[in-house]
């Protein structure tokens, strides 16, 4: 039978497939392979292989574009600190988590607060899903007893710290639904609970917080964040903000960008109809996709916006 490595073998590569094969494995086992650009587009127009005359500034100002142009967003995880909570019948560590994104500078930074029972929660959850992607991955264990004292929190603290790290750098886990509810999911629940009992300042300003932190983590999937875009459109709407709501509409409707099919595209569109109108915006356009996603998808029973919302987060 041909080795995959000789050259006689259909699957050969030869000496250059097969060092970029290599760079592939090492890149992707430091965390993430998406800067690394296409063994075709190597040898594109306008690529420095097809222009051997670009001096060395042109070449270093290429490099700088392409990588630019491939880099996904990169987060920076830190335990700022550990407190010790105690309620009625229980007590524990809360650790603070802070998010930003790293390469430049970020006015949105996310603070989150999360006990060990939340990390152990994720854990499990990942293990289902993804144990051989996360064996390499170190959990602190837990202990019976001396789970207060000053060393343990502190050494939790960078436990934690790496935990996250090594995660996010792991592609498929970072994108995972586990992972980013566990970053998000109480926070928006918070946020869906007030809308529903009708607090919408108090509503809105969480929503205002965990946003930002949504779209860092769902680059790779726009239509996760339509809910709480469009719980921010009701928010404000109900607020009387209605220039406020129809720019959240209309962020919600760029995620859902060529998917009528998605549950939340007629009850969206038929709200930003009304807001168009009401602000004496073009409604035409609007009202006449709303018409061509109902001939395309008829219904017996469409949902307003806010009869989804409320469904939103309830457990």
């Amino acid at each position: 039978m041909a080795s995959y490595e000789h050259p006689g073998s259909p699957d050969w590569r030869g000496p250059r497939g097969q060092h970029m094969a290599g760079t592939r494995q090492e890149i992707s086992a430091a965390g993430s392979d998406d800067d690394l650009p296409e063994p075709e587009d190597l040898g594109a127009p306008g690529s420095p292989g097809s222009h051997s005359s670009m001096t060395t500034r042109e070449l270093q100002e290429y490099w700088q574009r392409e990588k630019g142009g491939h880099r996904h967003v990169k987060l920076l995880f830190e335990i700022a600190s550990a407190r010790i909570e105690e309620r009625k019948v229980s007590k524990f560590v809360m650790y603070q988590i802070v998010i930003i994104q790293t390469g430049s500078f970020d006015s949105h930074k996310a603070v989150l607060d999360r006990r060990y029972s939340d990390f152990e929660r994720l854990q499990k959850s990942l293990l289902k899903a993804f144990r051989e992607e996360i064996e390499d991955v170190a959990f602190p264990k837990k202990h019976l007893l001396g789970n207060f004292r000053e060393e343990m929190v502190s050494e939790r603290k960078l436990a934690f710290k790496e935990y996250l790290r090594a995660l996010y750098a792991i592609r498929c886990v970072r994108r995972s639904r586990e992972f980013i509810d566990f970053l998000t999911r109480p926070e928006l629940r918070e946020a869906f609970g007030c809308l529903r009992a009708g607090q919408y300042p108090r509503a809105l300003d969480v929503l205002v917080r965990v946003l930002p932190l949504q779209e860092k983590l769902t680059p790779h999937c726009p239509a996760l964040r339509v809910p709480a875009l469009c719980a921010l459109l009701l928010c404000h709407r109900d607020l009387e903000r209605p220039l406020e709501a129809f720019a959240a509409g209309e962020r919600a409707l760029h995620c859902l960008h060529a998917r009528e099919g998605h549950r939340y595209y007629v009850p969206l569109l038929d709200a930003m109809v009304s807001l168009a109108y009401a602000l004496g915006k073009d409604f035409a356009s609007l009202k006449a996709r709303l018409d061509e996603s109902q001939l395309r998808r008829p219904t017996s029973r469409v949902f307003s916006l806010k009869e989804l919302i409320v469904r939103e987060y309830l457990y």
